[in-house]
């Protein structure tokens, strides 16, 4: 009996230490998978539409990981949160950019990693147990939805109702001023000759203009030098007449000075004498005009004898 027990407690103590082995193999492949993956969250505000879990994630191209799961965000429904299972070594950094791409024009969703300059920190969370956000981007699809949205809400307001009666209306008014053209077809054949008669006329007039005065530049060239030379000649002149009056002055500066001040102070009393003389003059000749006789003789003239 005691060697039937110890057998049965040598395989108890075998199986626990089996089951040990397998506990703390698991616990080590966790570790060593914990450690060479990291977990990311991107949290996008648009739809993810084709995305789903298992979804590749790659880096400029490169792929570094999968979706593991997605979400509505709890306290925003219009917001998609997206974990990230990315490889350790993969370098997300602060200013890492995820969007929404796909492989050509039909192919399966993906999200794409860009940015992260070489200086720039590495991503990491404040709490060591929170999970780091990755700033999203619209995608080029979003910009493309986008686009599209505006144009067909701008076609709508250009093909409104009242858009397309004024469209009509001026399509109305176009035919009938091609109608009303039409009518005047002679008068407008009998403007356009008239008016090319008088772009003909103006072009005979405009060469008859530039001959003339190609004319009377060419023989305004012709008697310039002669203009010149008579007008340095008379300039010469001028100088030498100017230069005389300057000889004549420096040489009779001392009469003109003697003149300047002692003539001009006897000139005053000389031109109160003229005009006594004038004031003289002016009386005797009004005295002989009104009675010479009694002015020369000193008494009334003789007066004639009258027979009675």
């Amino acid at each position: 009996m005691e060697t039937k027990a110890n057998y049965v407690l040598i395989g108890a103590f075998t199986i626990l230490t089996a089951v040990l082995l397998l506990l703390f193999g698991l616990w080590a492949a966790k570790y060593s998978s914990e450690k060479s993956w990291q977990q990311y969250q991107v949290i996008f505000t648009e739809p993810v539409t084709g995305l789903s879990e298992g979804s590749a994630v790659q880096y400029n191209g490169i792929a570094v990981g999968t979706v593991e799961t997605l979400k509505l965000a709890p306290k925003d429904p219009r917001q998609v949160v997206a974990l990230l299972k990315l490889k350790a070594d993969a370098p997300v950094k602060v200013d890492t950019r995820a969007k929404l791409s796909i492989t050509g024009l039909t192919g399966v969703p993906f999200i794409q990693l860009t940015g992260g300059s070489p200086n720039a920190p590495r991503l990491a969370s404040g709490d060591r147990d929170e999970i780091p956000v990755i700033r999203a981007e619209a995608s080029a699809l979003q910009n493309i939805a986008d686009t599209a949205n505006r144009l067909v809400s701008r076609m709508d307001e250009v093909l409104s109702e009242e858009n397309v009666k004024r469209i009509a209306d001026t399509l109305a008014h176009l035919e009938s001023m091609t109608g009303a053209i039409a009518d005047q077809r002679e008068d407008l054949r009998a403007l356009l000759i008239n008016a090319r008669q008088s772009s003909e006329q103006l072009s005979r007039t405009l060469v008859t203009t530039n001959r003339a005065v190609e004319d009377v530049d060419r023989e305004l060239v012709d008697k310039l030098p002669g203009l010149v030379s008579k007008l340095d000649a008379t300039l010469s002149h001028l100088d030498s007449a100017a230069g005389g009056a300057n000889a004549i002055l420096n040489e009779n500066r001392a009469a003109i000075s003697s003149f300047a001040n002692d003539g001009l102070s006897q000139l005053g009393p000389t031109l109160g004498e003229l005009r006594g003389l004038v004031r003289d003059l002016r009386r005797i000749s009004d005295h002989l005009e009104g009675s010479p006789a009694r002015y020369l003789l000193g008494r009334d003239a003789p007066k004639e004898f009258e027979p009675k």
